[in-house]
């Protein structure tokens, strides 16, 4: 990374955040976990009485968080207000991870049905990214761009078509596996951290075929490898840390880094803070800015991005209502402690630091984006880099695989 001879002010990358092209390369929660309405908040104390795990009042808040954005002039300017502040131009919103292979299908298709009537509901403001044009349009107009991405390839079962039926929905981005196995290889969690499978190969051969991206974020290291001997496309890590700064299993090393930018492909670091240090349960943007320095060094200038994958503090669900979580609601870990009859589909252990202990100074919610570009200024970015991290990195690949 070169450095500049003055260091750009708060202002100024303040500034630069405001005209820049701004891509939040994972946000998960983009139309299910933005809006948090007087309607809502009431719902959430009748939902804790009747003994809700989070996980579950997560699901029923983002149905009421839909009617509340078709019926609710106030609770639309409220979900664009959060965009506004955040300064982001295009967020990739996630619509399957972690679930069971029998709702899969169902889940996925209910959650792209709730992102479209997002946009509908918004006449505009909100528009999904098909094409590269369409990230350069949103950011003209000074509208907003939704990207379609899975976390997995569960809700394709073993049908292969079902990647174009997807495709013909709006899906773009696909995560091969969560954290556990899948038919296609291994997360980043499993027991044992095996490759992609025969099936996993024709998967990715078909994602090529329909221009989609091949995610590797939550693979095991050798899935990485094996997708990028097997795809004819570059692949991209949406969302991931450097196993040299702070290891984690979600994380990546260097060697594979910089392989992924060595064929083209791109690299969005995360905010999530126990995956960012591991000295104890705060992180800072520092912590953010040392990960995103070390893949600079690694991978080049021109691979590196960001994807946040929370949009708010108290990351075991990233909504913008953690906080509102009673204490007395139990979070996805504390619940399968407590019910060992039942299985994590998740994936994510204790030892994962993944619970609501662990946090991030700087940014409390999508809305804290700008802080993100103020750390990377302070440490030395120049203009020209700043705005390749910020979202030329990511429309260049967005280009070259998806048309």
């Amino acid at each position: 990374m070169k450095k500049q001879e003055r260091s750009l002010s708060n202002e100024e990358a303040l500034q630069l955040h405001q005209e820049a092209l701004v891509i939040d390369s994972k946000q998960p929660p983009a139309t299910s976990g933005f809006l948090f309405t007087e309607r809502m908040k009431l719902d959430l104390l009748d939902m804790d009485r009747a003994g809700y795990t989070r996980a579950q009042a997560s699901s029923q808040l983002a149905k009421i968080a839909t009617e509340e954005i078709r019926n609710s002039e106030a609770a639309r300017e409220q979900y664009l207000s959060l965009w506004h502040r955040s300064g982001v131009n295009v967020a990739s919103g996630t619509y399957s991870a972690g679930i069971e292979i029998e709702r899969a299908y169902a889940s996925a298709t209910e959650g792209i049905a709730q992102a479209r009537s997002y946009i509908d509901a918004l006449e505009g403001e909100l528009k999904l990214i098909l094409k590269a044009d369409d990230i350069e349009d949103v950011y003209k107009s000074g509208k907003h761009g939704l990207i379609l991405d899975f976390q997995d390839t569960l809700p394709f079962g073993t049908d292969l078509s079902k990647i174009e039926y997807f495709y013909n929905l709006g899906l773009r981005v696909v995560q091969l596996t969560y954290n556990l196995r899948n038919l296609v290889g291994d997360g980043c969690t499993e027991r044992y951290k095996t490759g992609l499978t025969y099936f996993g190969e024709t998967v990715v051969e078909k994602l090529n075929e329909m221009n989609m991206a091949v995610d590797v974020s939550h693979c095991s290291q050798q899935v990485g490898w094996d997708a990028l001997e097997i795809s004819s496309a570059p692949i991209i890590v949406t969302h991931s840390s450097s196993n040299a700064i702070c290891f984690h299993d979600r994380g990546k090393d260097d060697d594979l880094a910089k392989a992924v930018a060595d064929k083209g492909g791109f690299f969005g670091v995360v905010i999530v803070p126990g995956f960012i240090q591991n000295n104890g349960s705060i992180a800072t943007l520092d912590d953010f800015a040392d990960h995103v320095t070390h893949l600079v060094n690694v991978m080049g200038i021109d691979h590196v991005g960001i994807g946040t994958d929370i949009c708010a503090n108290g990351p075991e669900t990233g909504l913008i209502y953690d906080e509102e979580f009673p204490e007395s609601m139990p979070g996805q870990i504390e619940y399968f402690k407590k019910n060992p009859d039942k299985f994590n589909w998740g994936g994510f252990r204790p030892e994962h630091r993944l619970t609501p202990d662990y946090r991030i100074d700087g940014y409390s919610n999508f809305g804290d984006w700008p802080n993100i570009t103020v750390k990377l200024a302070e440490k030395g970015f120049t203009e020209d880099e700043l705005k390749k991290l910020l979202g030329l990195n990511y429309l260049r690949y967005f280009r070259e695989v998806i048309g």
